[in-house]
């Protein structure tokens, strides 16, 4: 058997940027402006780092700063918080490689970087340049993962500060306490995530024990069936033949559907990480080439909406591998307007796999559990353009924990 080939990934290159228009009739402005002047969500992450962010600006007299967090590529930095930058400066500052923040990542692992901006290539021509003149940046370390980087903490001053000065002892308090608050919270999400798989596994198990009932009544039924074929009683035995084959075809479906979406594979850890897994498996199992881009800092979602995205990428991958004869592919993963967007693409053959036919209702079923969310699935495949599935659905209410937990 021959070696299997590396697939190839030089010779092409994505084209276009996924279309995304959100489900509102006046195409979208009204979805914006109500994301934009949205009260803060309780128990949101986001909420809580502002709070500390404005304290942190206070006590270190700066005039503005942001919090950035790693995204799962591990090398790259995104804002979740920030206070005191204007739009013009959020656009500049909002995704940062790690490469590109002040000194690069080693200079992270060393600790504290403080860094006149005039001195900066990287923001020299920006419109952070103008209004300040140095920044302190810290890197927000994991406590239970050395060598982690969560983030990064970084404050603007228009004056020149020291590395030793009281300015940047109150970043590295500031950064310490914001390393702790990230890593808790991340952590009881993925306990209170590890709580209800286990519940919604103990109740995968009982509806498999009711099945061992159902198995028996049809045993009993057969019994009766017998009984009624040796009487040559054809009226009563058709009677049960029919009505035993509804019971356990309808039975069957529903025992199926529940086991399905019970026992699911979600990772405790969440659904990005869940999404990594499954990216690196498809990966090893294919030869096409999988891009993962996941544009979403934080995603903090109800556990029903994280198995069914889930489930529907998963779906979408497996049809990729199986139908699509592609040689690349991409996942990505973003949030726009008030709506979490998941995107699976491909450059295959296309055609009118789209279209249900007996046997395959992969569609069907993605659109199903895209609507249990309140999302929608959008589906484009053009012969020998490729395929493309998204789902959206719209950012769950402010008070989502209070209904599902």
């Amino acid at each position: 058997m021959e070696p299997a080939k590396e697939p190839d990934r030089t010779g092409f290159f994505w084209t276009r940027i996924p279309n995304f228009t959100p489900p509102a009739k006046d195409g979208g402005i009204t979805a914006c402006v109500e994301q934009e002047f949205a009260p803060p969500r309780a128990g949101d992450l986001k909420t809580l780092l502002n709070r500390f962010l404005e304290t942190a600006i206070s006590m270190a007299h700066a005039g503005a700063g942001v919090i950035r967090v790693t995204l799962p590529d591990e090398q790259t930095l995104q804002i979740i918080s920030s206070i005191g930058l204007s739009c013009e400066q959020l656009e500049t500052e909002s995704i940062t490689g790690l490469v590109c923040e002040e000194c690069g990542k080693d200079a992270f692992r060393r600790g504290l970087c403080s860094t006149n901006i005039e001195d900066c290539e990287a923001r020299q021509s920006g419109e952070t340049h103008r209004q300040f003149r140095s920044v302190i940046s810290v890197p927000l370390e994991s406590r239970n993962t050395p060598d982690a980087l969560l983030g990064v903490f970084t404050l603007f001053f228009d004056t020149p500060q020291s590395s030793s000065g009281h300015a940047a002892s109150t970043a590295v308090t500031f950064a310490d306490l914001l390393g702790a608050l990230i890593e808790h919270i991340r952590s009881n999400r993925e306990t209170k995530r590890a709580e209800m798989l286990m519940e919604r596994q103990s109740i995968a198990n009982e509806i498999h024990d009711s099945l061992a009932q159902t198995l028996n009544y049809a045993r009993m039924s057969t019994t009766l069936l017998t009984d009624a074929v040796c009487n040559n009683n054809e009226a009563m035995a058709s009677d049960y033949a029919r009505d035993l084959d509804e019971a356990l075809e309808i039975s069957q479906k529903a025992v199926r559907a529940l086991i399905t979406d019970f026992r699911s594979e979600m990772d405790p850890a969440g659904l990005l990480h869940a999404l990594q897994m499954l990216v690196e498996r498809f990966r090893q199992q294919n030869d096409i080439v999988l891009d993962c881009i996941i544009r979403v800092a934080d995603l903090d979602l109800p556990l029903e909406h994280e198995i069914q995205a889930y489930n529907i990428m998963h779906e979408a991958l497996s049809n990729i591998a199986k139908h699509s004869n592609a040689s690349h592919a991409r996942l990505i993963v973003d949030h726009c307007a008030g709506y979490y967007i998941f995107t699976v693409e491909d450059n295959g053959a296309g055609g009118d796999d789209l279209t249900p036919v007996e046997g395959h209702y992969g569609i069907v079923i993605m659109r199903e559990r895209a609507q249990r969310i309140g999302g929608e699935i959008r589906a484009e495949s053009a012969r020998g353009l490729g395929t493309s599935v998204q789902l959206l659905f719209p950012e769950p209410e402010a008070n989502w924990r209070t209904v599902h937990d």
